[in-house]
């Protein structure tokens, strides 16, 4: 990796990251996200650092997920450590962005997925653009939303998180607020005069006066339809309530949940259920890792990244064809203890009172 995919400076009172791969729509790698860490870990104790700001070069993405190419090779090739290694790493930056003590703005402009989600929606300020468009689109690939969105996901309004989770639908800047995601509606022209501001001043408070009302947010207008939808106690009621409804919300969703992998789709409704009656971002993290930990070997990881990414072919072989096929256990083992083997974490120290659970 060159050190210019994330470009890491200060200036005035801020400290500023930018991730810089505009052609690969400024996917994180393992060695940004350190560097990102290690940043963050020095400004955390510089007094001439008051506010962290986050942004990316060029104008589609902000960050479009993970760089997974690496991880498909070293899983083929029976590396498994490779992953687990990289996953540990990245959650820990995950939660220390939530629990940073200073601060942490970032810009969320184009797309912004995966782990772009990551380094992003866990921070203090989050602003999104008329450009941004906000997903979790892992059980396409079948994986399950990690880098704390189940977190996320969970302490969406009603079952807007189950949703979100099973679909892989993509959220436009009123829904992402709306969901929790982000905070501040701010037209692209004006990030710019916005940053300069905060690098002038440290000051977070200016950023009201360059922000707008946000769009409105389609979750929120169908919030009564969607919460009755996905109630069922499991995936395959869930998709069967859907297609015997009649509108297009209901058919769109069964269609995008019957195109992504049944045994991500089933484990996925499961880790943003529990996540649920779970305190903290990092249990939730702990939570996720037991997938990740067990998903080159275990699950349609592998698989939907040949189909999405190595081969471009876009037809996953998938270990079931439908999930009626798929018994729930399997699913569920993905995300039971590691024992000696879960993902390590400090007692947290808290930044800020945990966002409530929306209703």
């Amino acid at each position: 990796m060159s050190e210019e995919d994330v470009v890491i400076r200060k200036e005035g009172r801020a400290g500023r990251i930018t991730l810089n791969r505009p052609a690969a729509m400024n996917a994180l790698t393992w060695a940004m996200a350190l560097r990102i860490e290690q940043a963050l870990d020095k400004w955390e104790h510089d007094s001439g650092v008051d506010v962290v700001v986050v942004d990316a070069a060029g104008e589609k993405a902000f960050c479009a997920g993970g760089d997974i190419a690496d991880l498909y090779k070293k899983g083929r090739a029976g590396d498994f450590d490779y992953g687990r290694k990289f996953w540990c790493d990245e959650y820990r930056l995950n939660a220390k962005i939530h629990r940073y003590a200073k601060p942490y703005v970032a810009f969320m402009d184009g797309i912004v997925m995966g782990g772009g989600v990551g380094v992003s929606a866990h921070g203090s300020h989050r602003i999104v653009t008329e450009r941004s468009v906000v997903a979790m689109p892992e059980t396409g690939i079948g994986l399950i939303p990690d880098v704390g969105g189940t977190f996320l996901l969970s302490r969406m309004p009603g079952r807007c998180g189950e949703y979100i989770a099973m679909t892989a639908a993509r959220m436009g800047p009123g829904d992402a607020i709306y969901g929790g995601f982000a905070d501040l509606y701010m037209p692209v022209e004006r990030t710019a005069a916005a940053i300069a501001a905060l690098c002038d001043t440290g000051d977070v408070t200016l950023l009201d006066a360059h922000c707008e009302v946000a769009p409105t947010s389609a979750l929120a207008a169908n919030r009564v339809e969607i919460d009755a939808l996905f109630a069922s106690p499991d995936a395959v009621s869930i998709v069967q309530s859907l297609e015997n409804a009649s509108s297009s919300l209901a058919r769109d969703a069964a269609k995008a949940i019957r195109r992504n992998s049944p045994l991500a789709v089933t484990a996925a409704l499961l880790a943003v259920r529990r996540a649920r009656d779970l305190a903290s971002i990092e249990d939730c993290l702990a939570l996720e890792y037991r997938f990740t930990y067990r998903c080159q070997e275990m699950s349609d990881f592998l698989e939907g990244i040949r189909a999405a990414v190595i081969d471009k072919d876009r037809k996953p072989n998938w270990r079931f064809a439908r999930l009626e096929d798929l018994d729930e256990t399997r699913a569920e083992a993905l995300l039971a203890s590691l024992g000696t083997e879960e993902l390590p974490h400090s007692p947290p120290e808290r930044r800020h009172p945990e966002k409530p659970v929306q209703s």
